[in-house]
């Protein structure tokens, strides 16, 4: 997905640009990047962090970063932040976003007799495509909604100038950008939990297709926001850090109302409630309050030497990194039955083989209860699981089981409790060795998140698209 951050300051800005920046991590997979301005230009750097982390990439440079205006970001795809020379000025510029119809976009770029200078592999770099878009109009402001109306998928992205930080949010919202304030500085971030450390207090929400121009002595709007909202569902089922609002609404609160839920239209008698680390333990509190079931550990993550487990290339490495960091207490473990509170299941390998493990250390049941309905559309609109196809998908290779392929029937197997739903979450069960599994309701969820289900996406779920 990728998580974006920026500072505009009365002094230096990069302690607060490393950090804030930094503290995006869990939202990118591949890439990070920060550049920023002085009297003497811009300073850039873009490190690989599929193998480290962004703190021990960048902390070394930091000396050579001088600047009271800056943006970072940390992308799940491309290498930015890009700096561009144009009739605009010289700028930098980073993107958090999906580009669907990004071929069509650079046939026609070559048919102009234009091209581009940066790649991600043998593709276009989205980023660039996006700048070159903006610079095919007099100003920033028209240049950035000439990417609203060309593009299809989101893309919401800072602009470093020598003046400031221009911040837009994806027309429909998809993911947030929240401003935060403090003494002399203001700050523009996809995670709200980034601010409060750094001493900044939030202090406005961008809209849907909002232009806000930033300088240290406030802010102002260049475009007002739309009336149409799709932000991510999945930012605060999975996506989000827990301390982090969007919309004002806060993402551990949503995931303990989402466990409540489950809980309440549950009628097994477990012994301990536990969720799965760390996404999971949220909605494993919800559900053990609301049933009064004592919340317990019997998996312990254990991260002083393990990398993230979505960091190693090898998918084989993937999972045995992601088994090795959860350790197994066979003293909870042994005799008891269980259940799990998880955020999803996307392709389901992990969970098969830690439901065998706790069998193997004397679980008498392992029930599994789902925050979300079952995934069975891939993401349109973000670069979420970019590395797994729709025919990884859990949902989507039971509906082959059944059905001897993937693409039938779709609307039927995502009504829940239809007859072909419950076939498919039976076929997932079967396959993960579980005593029991139950999905979230669709309206439970919307609940949960406490907006109207118009102004939230839900495409993996229920295919609803809007494009």
């Amino acid at each position: 997905m990728g998580g974006l951050f920026g500072v505009v300051s009365q002094y230096d800005c990069v302690r607060d640009l490393f950090y804030g920046t930094d503290y995006h991590s869990h939202l990118g997979t591949r890439r990070g990047g920060i550049t920023v301005v002085n009297r003497e230009g811009f300073t850039r750097s873009i490190h690989n962090i599929e193998n480290d982390y962004f703190r021990s990439k960048f902390e070394p440079e930091l000396s050579d970063f001088q600047g009271t205006m800056g943006i970072g970001i940390i992308s799940d795809y491309d290498a930015q932040p890009l700096i561009i020379n144009s009739h605009l000025g010289t700028f930098g510029i980073v993107t958090v976003g999906k580009i669907r119809n990004i071929e069509e976009l650079g046939k026609k770029a070559f048919l102009q007799k234009k091209y581009f200078s940066e790649t991600t592999g043998t593709d276009i770099n989205p980023t660039e495509l996006v700048a070159m878009h903006i610079c095919e109009e007099a100003t920033f402001a028209d240049g950035i909604s000439h990417v609203y109306d060309s593009i299809e998928g989101s893309c919401s992205l800072l602009i470093l100038t020598r003046d400031g930080i221009i911040a837009a949010r994806d027309k429909l919202g998809r993911t947030p950008i929240i401003i935060g304030k403090k003494e002399g500085a203001f700050a523009a971030s996809s995670e709200s939990c980034a601010l409060s450390n750094l001493g900044y207090e939030v202090d406005y929400y961008i809209g849907p297709g909002e232009i806000v121009s930033i300088s240290p002595d406030g802010y102002k709007q260049l475009k007002k926001p739309g009336d149409k909202m799709q932000i991510c569902s999945f930012l605060w089922v999975y996506y989000g850090y827990p301390p982090s609002n969007y919309e004002n609404i806060n993402v551990e609160l949503v995931r303990y109302e989402c466990g409540k839920a489950l809980a309440r239209k549950d009628d097994i008698e477990p012994d301990l409630v536990s969720g799965i680390p760390d996404s999971g333990i949220g909605h494993a509190v919800g559900y053990a309050n609301e049933k009064h079931i004592p919340y317990m550990r019997p998996y312990v993550k254990y991260t002083p030497t393990w990398p993230r487990s979505f960091m190693p290339q090898n998918q084989s490495m993937r999972d045995l990194v992601a088994r090795m960091k959860l350790i197994p207490n066979k003293s909870i473990i042994e005799g008891k039955k269980i259940v799990f509170c998880d955020d999803s299941i996307v392709r389901g390998t992990q969970l098969k083989d830690n439901v065998q493990i706790l069998f193997d250390y004397g679980a008498l049941e392992i029930h599994m209860r789902v925050a979300c309905p079952t995934l069975i559309y891939p993401c349109e609109f973000l670069n979420f699981s970019t590395s797994r196809s729709t025919l990884d998908l859990a949902g989507r290779i039971a509906i082959r089981e059944i059905e001897g392929s993937d693409d039938k029937f779709l609307e039927e197997y995502a009504n829940a409790g239809s007859e072909k739903n419950m076939a498919m979450v039976e076929k997932i069960r079967k396959r993960l060795g579980l005593s029991t599994l139950k999905f979230q309701m669709m309206d439970d969820l919307v609940k949960a998140i406490g907006m109207p289900k118009e102004k939230l996406c839900t495409h993996c779920w229920d295919g609803s698209s809007h494009f």
